[in-house]
This record gives C-alpha cells, sequence and structure tokens, in this order.
C-alpha cells in the first residue's frame, strides 16, 4: 500500500481494542520521531513511553476519562524542554561534533549565535518554541504509524500540570506538550471508523504564486 492510501486509511481513532502493537513497529515508528527535523537539531523534547496500565489509568482520570489511553497498547507522551540552556545546547553541538569527528567553524559560530541568544530569552518562550518542534516529532509518529497500520490518537486533552507532577517532568526539565496513543481501532465501539474522511477541497487548501 503506497504511502497516500495508508494516510487516506488512518483515522484519529476513537475506540482501541487493546491488542499488542509488535514492538518492531513500535521501535519504526520511535525512529521516526528521533528522525524528525528540529530547529537546529537541537531536538528539545523526550518522549515518554507507557506501557504500564496503571499509570495509562492515572493518566485516562486527567484527561477527560478518554478511553484510547486506558484501551491502547502504548501511550506516547511527548515532553519538551522548559527552557533552553547553555548545557543543553552544548551538548547537541558536542553530539555533532562527536559523530561527525571534526569542528566546522562555521557551525561553531552558528554555536555561539544560539548560546548568546537562546538562554537569555524568557523561560515560556523557549517552551513554546520547544512544543513546537515536538509536534513536529508528532507528525512523523503519526505518519509512520499508519505506514504500519497501527492506530493512533493525537491528543491535547489533558491536564499538562496533573500529568507533569505524576510523572515528575519537572525534575528533568520537561512540561508536557501532547499525547499519541498507539494500538488497533475497535470497530465495533468506534462511531467514527466507518464514515468519510473530511478534508476541504485543494484549492482552498493550497495556494500556488505565479
Amino acid at each position: 500500500m503506497e504511502l497516500s492510501e495508508r494516510l487516506k486509511w488512518r483515522y484519529a481513532t476513537k475506540a482501541m481494542n487493546g491488542e499488542k502493537v509488535e514492538e518492531t513497529k513500535i521501535q519504526n515508528i520511535l525512529e521516526a520521531i528521533s528522525l524528525a527535523p528540529t530547529s537546529s537539531g537541537l531536538q528539545p523534547f523526550e518522549v515518554i513511553v507507557i506501557e504500564n496500565q496503571k499509570i495509562k489509568e492515572q493518566i485516562r482520570s486527567i484527561a477527560w476519562n478518554q478511553s484510547v489511553i486506558t484501551d491502547c497498547s502504548h501511550l506516547l507522551v511527548f515532553a519538551a524542554w522548559d527552557t533552553y540552556t547553555e548545557d543543553r545546547i552544548n551538548r547537541m553541538f558536542d553530539l555533532t561534533n562527536q559523530i561527525r569527528g571534526f569542528k566546522n567553524e562555521g557551525w561553531e559560530n552558528y554555536r555561539k549565535q544560539l548560546l548568546n541568544h537562546y538562554p537569555k530569552r524568557d523561560a515560556d518562550l523557549n517552551f513554546q518554541h520547544a512544543s513546537k518542534q515536538a509536534y513536529i516529532a508528532l507528525g512523523h509518529a503519526i505518519v509512520a504509524a499508519a505506514f504500519e497500520e497501527v492506530d493512533s490518537t493525537p491528543m491535547e486533552g489533558f491536564n499538562a500540570e496533573a500529568l507533569d507532577e505524576l510523572l515528575d517532568l519537572q525534575a528533568k526539565g520537561l512540561k508536557s506538550t501532547v499525547l499519541l496513543t498507539l494500538g488497533y481501532r475497535d470497530t465495533t465501539k468506534d462511531w467514527l471508523v466507518n464514515l468519510k474522511k473530511v478534508r476541504k477541497p485543494g484549492e482552498e487548501l493550497v495556494t500556488y504564486l505565479p
């Protein structure tokens, strides 16, 4: 099946059947997240993978009681950096130099530019910027899940402060941004499963400039 067909197949699944997703598929989805582009290559977020049913039940209670949280196979929590720091920026630049095996003058000048700018900004502004990078990775995860024929549901309907406390994210300098459930659709309970996908016409979405 071509990618476009699998994207037509996918939808925001409203009911899952609890069946476990194969580990190879989960790892492929996580690799797609890792390969997502981010501003300056900083990858300013982490992904928490939750299979523990008790924890999923606790999260469901602070997420509008949505059943897909407890009925999914794996729950992914995308948590963005709470701010940019010198240590975080240097860590990624040093990692780049290590992997590539050399230092580049232009790259090092760019490091200095970020160090002179990002850490001095308001922490909330930095968090919002980091959150946008997490959403790019979320998009990769959704597409990768569709390619693997795994159902997914992106979710913003949760109490972020309560989730941060539950997962002790503050200790890691993180804040939750968005959730993604992974699993398999329950066709007997999902009211959305047989409804046609609705998207506005291409001419309303895309504008070609001459």
